[in-house]
């Protein structure tokens, strides 16, 4: 006979998920209805929390995030409780979740905000590492202590800040396309900053601020409850501050670049052996191409033929959203990527399930600049938008779309350059019919506007450019700007002037 399961808790407003959506979404609720107890079921032991939030402008916001333990959100609001279990199953049409902890929650309104978690180009290789967060930083850098040469495959933010961070340890990186950064630039401001991994890195590093991550404070048995493949949430882009990415060899930077490859297959080091394969040393120079004579742990042969040894390999091949937990028995409509569909009140196809962040694919009819990128900012904005309609669903209010998917903006940082993207910055879905206007300096900046039209559909600003503002109304407005030309960019006119 099976035990007699607790009583269910009478149906609340249940949040899944101890990430920035997650956290965004509970703490929002929490203040909308202050005397109603939120559920916050999270499988970690911290939360990620935003803090020092600023709106730069009317679409552009900066924050830091920090890693809190969640009695820390529980002291800020106190009709927030923490559930600290991961999900067994959902049983959407009984309104209920069961967690591993053996209990079950009913719900009246539900969100979903379980992220991502990292596409591993192979399960179970000891030698792959795949750097999603906190805990898989600190592993990487625990193995790079000791490596001479690591792989990097991948071409998103982490792989980026990868590559220029680490030091003495030789580093081949594998990319799909032909320019690094795809995801976030074109080939001319990827130029513009591989100068920026060539040059010798400065010696004192810029005090930045966005991240601290510390998992020190943790009590050990709480980290061996949450079982080493739990998923932690996602890095920003300062996760490396803090941590010491220095190899064993004494040389700042020595990166070779493979692109338009992915991995063909990956060896170890007696299969190697075995199959008697040759292998490439590290390329010095690029006309002469020797056999490597030291033998790896590890090798990995590329599909454009070329084979290299390496002590480990990072897979930093993008995400998939988590959305395994919640399947089973229920019939979501999910998007090509694997996501939840949510429509324009970030609602699923099932009755009262609402998701947020990067479990979730967006398809309402998108504002035209504005696209879903599973980045921090988005899962704030989508976790706080959630809310929104949760509790107007709840009081039979109506809602509007929030204002921060008119316009896709986002501010990060780049080899300690401030980067700001704006609209189809990479000219994404407009087909051949648009142009471009750059402008750059050299170590200084780099500005390209998307037209189409006579109209700005995007913009990519790297450093100090003060351009973000006057763009972002720009490409909001949708004025004509065919008569300005050339003269858009040019530095000598106070742009602003023009448009005030």
């Amino acid at each position: 006979m099976e035990a007699a399961r607790p009583p269910p808790t009478a149906g609340k407003f249940v949040v899944v998920g101890g990430g920035i959506a997650g956290v965004t979404c509970a703490e929002q609720l929490a203040t909308h209805f202050p005397s109603e107890d939120i559920l916050l079921v999270t499988a970690s032991p911290v939360i990620k929390a935003v803090t020092n939030f600023k709106q730069i402008s009317k679409v552009l916001e900066e924050f830091d995030v920090e890693e809190q333990s969640s009695t820390m959100l529980e002291k800020r609001f106190p009709n927030i409780k923490v559930i600290e279990s991961g999900v067994k199953q959902l049983k959407s049409e009984e309104h209920c979740i069961l967690t591993e902890d053996g209990n079950q929650h009913v719900y009246k309104k539900l969100c979903l905000c379980a992220g991502a978690k990292p596409k591993l180009i192979c399960e179970g290789n000891p030698y792959v590492l795949g750097i999603r967060d906190t805990d898989s930083a600190q592993e990487f850098q625990k193995q790079l202590t000791k490596a001479k040469r690591i792989m990097i495959i991948g071409n998103g933010g982490i792989a980026l800040e990868l590559v220029y961070e680490i030091e003495g340890c030789e580093v081949i990186w594998a990319i799909k396309d032909k320019a690094i950064g795809n995801t976030f630039f074109d080939a001319g401001a990827a130029e513009f900053l591989t100068s920026k991994l060539i040059a010798e890195k400065p010696a004192a590093k810029i005090a930045q601020k966005r991240t601290r991550y510390t998992t020190e404070g943790r009590k050990k048995e709480a980290r061996s409850k949450s079982k080493a493949d739990n998923i932690g949430s996602a890095l920003g882009p300062d996760w490396h501050e803090g941590l010491n990415l220095k190899g064993t060899k004494e040389f700042s930077h020595k990166i070779h670049l493979e692109t338009m490859c992915e991995v063909k297959k990956i060896y170890l080091q007696d299969e190697f052996r075995i199959l008697k394969k040759k292998s490439f040393s590290f390329p010095r120079d690029p006309k002469s191409v020797t056999t490597d004579t030291e033998m790896w742990p590890v090798y990995v042969e590329l599909t454009n033929e070329k084979i290299y040894g390496c002590d480990f390999i990072v897979s930093a091949t993008g995400v998939t959203p988590n959305v395994e937990p919640f399947l089973h028995g229920n019939s979501f409509d999910l998007g090509e990527d694997g996501g939840l569909k949510v429509d324009d009140h970030m609602h699923t196809s099932l009755p009262d399930v609402y998701a947020a962040g990067d479990i979730c694919t967006t398809s309402w009819q998108l504002s035209p600049v504005w696209q879903q990128m599973r980045l921090w900012t988005q899962a704030r904005q989508m976790g706080w938008y959630a809310a929104k309609c949760m509790a107007a669903a709840s009081s039979g209010d109506s809602i509007d779309m929030d204002f921060s998917f008119e316009l896709f903006a986002h501010v990060t940082k780049f080899f300690n350059y401030k980067v700001v993207l704006l609209g189809k910055y990479n000219a994404q879905g407009l087909g051949s019919d648009h142009e471009l206007m750059l402008r750059c300096t050299k170590g200084q900046e780099y500005v390209k506007v998307v037209m189409q039209n006579g109209r700005m559909m995007g913009a990519v600003l790297i450093g100090e450019t003060d351009l973000e503002e006057t763009f972002e109304n720009l490409i909001l407005n949708q004025m004509d700007l065919s008569s300005y030309g050339e003269d858009l960019l040019d530095p000598n006119i106070d742009i602003e002037d023009y448009f005030d």
